[in-house]
């Protein structure tokens, strides 16, 4: 087991989630429908917000309303991006991959950091975790506009992302600096953002932030290499290889094409000897939670539109497959199957800051 990577073995210990193989993430011992259900949501909306996972990674606790609008008034506080780090995003090169940029504007980001700033004057070892909770609130009032101003760079020809406005919570604030508006997107960046929050201490990003921040490295840093990690086409880019999948699939069959026409592709693509991106996880044995939950916002919201319809008839198509094949032991999809740095820096820094405080997740 050790020589296959420790794949259902428990050798890290996490505090803020926990992964079973047929239940699928539990966030502080919550399931994703119950956090759905008790999380605090925005005015007519009917997905948690974000604020409100954050809370409980760091407590334990579900919040009320009032602490979640605490927790989104700080984050407007700490939202400004300095300027040395704009003018060294406007200055990247357009093929610079975008995970690529917000690694080197995140390690930009620690000429801020109140942690590394307290320990050079002789910080106490009890008061670390105080800072590193003010570097990780910074952290993540920062992000949105950080990646924003990726996005506009990338594919809007460098337009300006606008400043935060108070009265939006802090997905819409992220929506808006993206450049869109539209109620139902929102929404499904607030599941987004929630689901992917964490996923236990094992996972690449999350191991990564674990070790270098135990070195005493500030959570800037630390969180730019945990990105570094989830850019990887096993753990976070995952998502992107389902999107070109399928993008190859319209290409060669249309938008639309029929059960028979997607099941003989897949099934040749499989003999062909390559994978079918999304499907398939190295500790889940049923369809990972995540994936239902957006599945269902899908059906809900838009299960008409041709990719969501092409993503749902691979889901009733591809299992089936895979065991024909005899090779997978997890037929179902994952959540990159359809759907995340922003999101997965809450974990890693709702761990730094127990990890500070005296829950060691790991030594160097």
């Amino acid at each position: 087991m050790i020589y296959g990577g420790m794949r259902s073995m428990k050798a890290l210990i996490c505090e803020t989630s926990d992964l079973d193989q047929d239940e699928g993430i539990r966030f502080r011992g919550y399931t994703i429908p119950e956090i759905q259900k008790l999380l605090p949501k925005a005015e007519n909306g009917d997905q948690p917000l974000p604020e409100g996972i954050w809370w409980l990674l760091l407590t334990s606790e579900i919040p009320t309303a009032d602490q979640v609008q605490e927790v989104n008034k700080e984050w407007v506080k700490r939202a400004e991006v300095p300027e040395h780090v704009i003018k060294m995003m406007k200055t990247f090169p357009k093929n610079l991959h975008p995970m690529s940029q917000l690694v080197s504007a995140i390690a930009g980001l620690s000429s801020e950091s109140k942690f590394a700033k307290a320990y050079e004057k002789g910080l106490k070892k009890i008061d670390y975790w105080e800072y590193v909770y003010e570097d990780a609130m910074d952290l993540l009032a920062r992000l949105p506009t950080v990646a924003a101003m990726i996005y506009r760079n990338l594919y809007r020809d460098g337009e300006s992302v606008g400043g935060i406005e108070p009265d939006k919570d802090w997905s819409a604030n992220y929506v808006s600096q993206l450049g869109y508006n539209h109620p139902k997107f929102i929404e499904l960046l607030r599941l987004h953002l929630v689901l992917h929050c964490d996923h236990e201490g094992g996972n690449v990003s999350a191991h990564t932030s674990h070790l270098v921040s135990s070195a005493l490295t500030d959570p800037y840093l630390s969180i730019s290499a945990a990105i570094a990690g989830l850019a990887g086409p096993l753990h976070g880019s995952a998502t992107q290889e389902v999107l070109i999948f399928i993008e190859k699939i319209i290409k060669d069959l249309g938008d639309d094409p029929t059960e028979n026409q997607l099941s003989e592709w897949i099934w040749k693509h499989l003999k062909s000897g390559q994978v079918i991106p999304g499907y398939g996880h190295a500790v889940l044995r049923k369809t990972d939670p995540r994936y239902s939950a957006f599945r269902e916002f899908g059906l809900t919201h838009f299960s008409e539109d041709p990719k969501f319809k092409l993503v749902s008839n691979m889901y009733k198509i591809v299992p089936e497959l895979l065991l024909k094949q005899g090779k997978a032991k997890n037929p179902w999809p994952n959540v990159d199957a359809h759907s995340v740095g922003i999101s997965r820096a809450m974990g890693c820094l709702a761990q730094m800051i127990w990890s500070r405080g005296g829950i060691k997740y790991e030594r160097i």
